[in-house]
């Protein structure tokens, strides 16, 4: 014992230096593990071999993105929700006159493109009146198109296509997603090597004192590396609920304590990035249930232009004839589609305070059961998490080896 006391006495800077490495090799081996998880956002190595590196989350995008989308429409949002809140009137207000400038264009474009004899025999009188006639019935036609919008929207909009979709092409997104919402908690992990190693690193300076033998740094190094990364992530996230000890200590998982602040700052990420206006009309109009929307719209118009014809609709068959009505309301129906993101541009605001997405996430969120919660980040340690923590310990295994140089030398 007085050989070993001596020894530490003799040599104390390297045995101070011991758990101040130990402690750079715990936050080293974090800020690896971190970084690994969310770059590069493509592989970067030998393709076909498993000699390079694609960052976690990319690299499971497609999964990451239909477990977080199945989770957001399941327990989150639902889009009918969304589309309740908007107003018919507050609508028309937005886009007035745009639409009045839409269905005159639309109306001269049809008229002229499929009965063209008549409508360059009518005096530009009469071509005005006719189309003022069309714009009379255009609040109508929306009212229509919104109500039944809302009551149908599932069979229209298909959410977790458009998410799934996005959030696949867009591999910087997934990890903006998931990195912003997450940073207290890499931030916590990065933290917690140095804690972890600086104590392990005590004791590791005392077993080295005590045996002298060369497999114990990179050892203890390994073991570092391992167990502060496996335990780092596991803090993140368990216990779920908060755990009351005897002490009075409360313990609860980081990511289960900052809910109210992730909640917020999740649903201000879908409204901004995800479910948008523009992604929103998008997917309507080139999405997978797209022709459904289209169907809704000719129909409508079909009967919106059946109502204008009125009384007139004896003459207006003898006029333009059964056939080329029909090609007329077809016609109508591809140019209103085509023109509707352009009309509903001026209420993109209003849109966006209507759906209220941010807010209503939040809500949602705050009111998930914890298991549930943790679904939101917990997939993106879960893939190849095992990979992040044997890095951390080979990390550790090679700086244990630099340390024993240090000691014999």
């Amino acid at each position: 014992m007085e050989a070993v006391l001596d020894d530490l006495a003799g040599n104390w800077p390297l045995y101070t230096a011991i758990p101040v490495v130990a402690a750079l090799i715990g936050y080293v081996t974090k800020r690896v593990a971190i970084e690994m998880m969310f770059r590069p956002l493509d592989f970067v190595g030998i393709k076909g071999t498993f000699l390079g590196w694609q960052g976690v989350v990319p690299r499971h995008g497609g999964r990451m993105a239909a477990t977080a989308t199945d989770l957001l429409t399941r327990n989150v949002l639902d889009v009918a929700d969304v589309f309740a809140k908007i107003d018919p009137d507050r609508l028309l207000r937005e886009i007035e006159q745009p639409l009045l400038q839409a269905v005159d264009e639309i109306a001269r474009e049809v008229l002229a493109e499929h009965h063209p004899r008549l409508w360059e025999r009518l005096p530009p009188m009469a071509r005005d009146l006719v189309v003022k006639h069309i714009q009379a019935g255009a609040p109508r036609l929306v009212h229509r198109v919104v109500d039944e919008l809302r009551d149908d929207i599932g069979d229209i909009l298909d959410l977790k296509q458009l998410s799934v979709r996005r959030l696949t092409r867009d591999k910087a997104l997934l990890v903006k997603l998931i990195r912003e919402t997450s940073r207290p908690e890499m931030a916590f992990i990065a933290r917690s090597g140095i804690y972890f190693g600086f104590f392990l690193g005590i004791v590791q300076s005392i077993v080295w004192a005590l045996t002298k033998n060369p497999i114990v740094m990179p050892i203890f190094g390994a073991s570092i590396g391992l167990f502060t990364d496996w335990l780092a992530i596991k803090l993140i996230f368990v216990p779920r609920d908060p755990l009351r000890l005897p002490s009075g200590l409360v313990l609860h998982g980081m990511f289960q304590r900052r809910r109210a602040e992730v909640a917020r700052q999740y649903g201000e990420m879908i409204a901004a990035e995800l479910l948008t206006v523009d992604n929103v009309l998008d997917a309507l109009l080139r999405g997978p249930k797209s022709d459904r929307l289209v169907a809704m719209v000719r129909r409508l118009v079909a009967e919106a232009i059946d109502e204008q014809a009125g009384v007139a609709r004896p003459l207006v068959d003898a006029t333009v004839g059964e056939h080329r009505l029909d090609a007329m309301k077809r016609a109508a129906a591809t140019r209103v589609a085509e023109r509707l993101p352009a009309t509903l541009r001026p209420a993109k605001n209003y849109l966006s305070k209507a759906m209220d997405v941010a807010n209503l996430v939040e809500q949602r969120m705050m009111r998930m059961s914890s298991t549930e919660y943790e679904g939101l980040l917990r997939p993106a340690f879960r893939q190849d998490e095992w990979k992040l923590v044997a890095v951390g310990g080979v990390i550790g295994f090679l700086v244990g080896e630099l340390q024993v140089l240090l000691m014999l030398h």
